[in-house]
């Protein structure tokens, strides 16, 4: 792997038309409940075809040369609603709404009893992962500041109450998933971005909570939502440098779509920065030097022993030839940067 400036991804990637309806996902919000009309292959057979799937996204991450890879979240509905419908406490039979960061209502799960993990839910994922690379690997989970504001809280007295009960359960599956293989978990939590002031409440106390007696490499990410769902995003985070005190090790921030102000990373000193350097709203492949000027800008804020380059966000809604040319485009970038600093 390399030293300066590895390069990685956010999470997800996208999934074959025969496995998933590609076009019912992207004609609705991100789902918090369980949407099992999205999958093409019938039940019986569907676990077998997301592990086929799965080795296809792993393979196409060794091709581009990515360092650190993930399993490209091909089981997944919505990166968190396998994690967030697998725990107890939850009635999904008769879900609740809240509202979405594009400001529409969407299902969500209704909160009917005491948060509870009663089994490892990505835990095979993450094996499987292990078993087919020897790749550096990460896995992400939903964090649980973005899972309560997914939910329907009609049990806790409040949302931070709900928050901590979801992060101890998070914690629960770090803990497993790094027992199991993984060199790196993050937790993402775009919605720290979208309700800033509920993060400056309760937001670094129960990522502390979620991350507490976890050995191992961690993550966080934020963004500003799918570009192929939120078109309308600014130009810096609502909440950022509150980060800087919060335990995890790496932070991960949507920066090539928005052409966020670069500036504002030095407000994060004690992080390792994982850089947005591929946007995700363009099916217009960068080319190298694109994404080696975006590392570059970067690098007027951040150490390169502090610099990861990844995309924006999860590339789940991109054709899977342009996210393909994309992570190449990334990988040849970053190589530039590093022969120039070496």
């Amino acid at each position: 792997m390399a030293d300066l400036i590895p390069t990685t991804v956010v999470g997800s990637y996208p999934q074959p038309e025969w496995l998933v309806d590609r076009e019912n996902l992207r004609s609705r919000l991100p789902p918090r409940v369980r949407v099992r009309e999205l999958w093409r292959v019938p039940e019986p057979f569907l676990e077998q075809a997301q592990d086929d799937a799965t080795l296809i996204a792993i393979r196409d991450m060794e091709r581009a040369g990515v360092d650190i890879i993930s399993d490209g979240e091909i089981r997944r509905e919505s990166y968190s609603n396998r994690f967030a419908t697998a725990l107890e406490g939850l009635d999904l039979d008769n879900p609740g709404t809240a509202i979405d960061r594009t400001g529409h209502s969407n299902p969500v799960p209704r909160v009917v009893g005491p948060i509870r993990r009663t089994r490892p839910v990505e835990v095979r994922d993450l094996e499987f992962l292990r078993r087919n690379t020897d790749q550096r690997i990460k896995i992400t989970v939903p964090g649980p500041f973005t899972v309560t504001q997914q939910a329907q809280n009609d049990y806790y007295p409040d949302d931070r109450a709900l928050a901590l009960d979801l992060a101890a359960a998070i914690n629960e599956e770090i803990k497993d998933l790094f027992a199991a293989g993984a060199d790196v978990v993050q937790i993402d939590e775009p919605y720290l971005q979208a309700r800033p002031e509920k993060a400056r409440a309760y937001g670094v106390e129960v990522i502390n909570r979620a991350l507490e007696g976890v050995k191992g490499t961690t993550a966080l990410h934020m963004c500003f939502g799918y570009a192929a769902i939120v078109h309308d995003r600014p130009g810096q985070y609502a909440f950022l440098p509150e980060l800087n005190n919060c335990v995890v090790q790496q932070i991960s921030l949507e920066a090539a779509q928005p052409n966020l102000d670069l500036s504002i990373l030095s407000a994060l000193p004690n992080k390792t920065i994982i850089l947005g350097v591929l946007n995700l709203g363009n099916v217009e492949v960068e080319t190298p030097q694109d994404v080696a000027a975006r590392i570059r800008a970067a690098l007027s804020y951040v150490g390169p022993e502090r610099l990861i380059a990844a995309p924006d966000c999860g590339m789940k809604y991109l054709p899977r030839d342009v996210a393909f040319g994309k992570l190449q485009a990334m990988v040849a970038g970053a190589a530039i940067v590093r022969k120039e600093l070496t």
